[in-house]
């Protein structure tokens, strides 16, 4: 099932989820002292992908933190190589996600920190900086933004549904997006982890991201849950190793899977 429930799976500890919006929050405070400065160095890694100082810093940072609170945990990160672990916790980091965004001076970025457990998902964090917006979940414990309770949106059909994508250059071919077109979709670019932050607050009815990488959408298996609302891959699995994602809520979705897998 693609929006797989929680419910029945123990609530995260209220300590972990507070650790973790605070490191996101301070990472992120982190990458403010780069952004929209003249000097900013971009470089690029070996994947050809862009990367700036503020990553790498913001990336040791969440990984200090967590090394000295949190010790037998196993940490995946974005810009460093994988630290293994003893407890069965791995925390999964995204320093700055939409460095694009960053890059160009656009406060549509974010610093991304999630956890899973025994149990699978158990917090997700979707720091945006720039913008003064923190969307953070803890398994069982709800969907919060700027400390009020986050929902997605009702909207049952297709027709008149704001969905948002990172930009159409990910897209191998714009049929699939001419199809949602021709559904009554209006489309917009406001993309990366600001996008599913939309999708979690209602303020839009869906995320599609035909390209991700695991770091870019781990909170999402958290906040999307507990926010009322389903994630998944192109294919419906709930994951983030699919290499696509899906957000919406949980009327529309098998309405936009249907459409993005034919």
């Amino acid at each position: 099932m693609s929006g797989e429930s929680t419910s029945k799976k123990p609530p995260v500890d209220t300590a972990l989820v507070d650790f973790a919006v605070s490191i996101a929050r301070e990472a992120g405070d982190l990458t403010l002292k780069s952004f929209q400065m003249p000097d900013l160095t971009v470089t690029r890694k070996r994947d050809g992908s862009p990367v700036t100082q503020a990553d790498l810093e913001a990336e040791s940072l969440l990984r200090d933190r967590i090394s000295s609170s949190y010790p037998d945990d196993a940490i995946v990160g974005e810009e460093a190589d994988d630290t293994p672990g003893s407890s069965g916790r791995i925390w999964t980091l995204d320093p700055i996600d939409g460095t694009q965004s960053f890059i160009h001076g656009v406060p549509l970025y974010a610093t991304l920190v999630a956890l899973t457990d025994e149990h699978g998902p158990a917090i997700g964090v979707l720091n945006l900086p720039a913008l003064d917006e923190c969307v953070w979940a803890g398994r069982g414990r709800g969907c919060i933004a700027n400390g009020r309770a986050a929902h997605v949106s009702t909207r049952a059909d297709l027709s008149g549904a704001c969905v948002v994508t990172s930009g159409v250059d990910y897209w191998p071919s714009t049929s699939i997006l001419d199809r949602l077109v021709e559904r009554g979709v209006i489309i917009r670019t406001w993309g990366d982890a600001y996008g599913y932050a939309l999708v979690a607050t209602g303020r839009v009815d869906a995320m599609v991201d035909p390209v991700v990488n695991r770091w870019d959408v781990a909170p999402m298996l958290t906040i999307l849950p507990e926010a009322g609302g389903v994630f998944s891959d192109f294919t419906g699995e709930f994951t983030d190793d699919g290499g696509s994602a899906l957000a919406s809520n949980a009327a529309t979705h098998p309405l936009l899977l249907e459409l993005l897998s034919s």
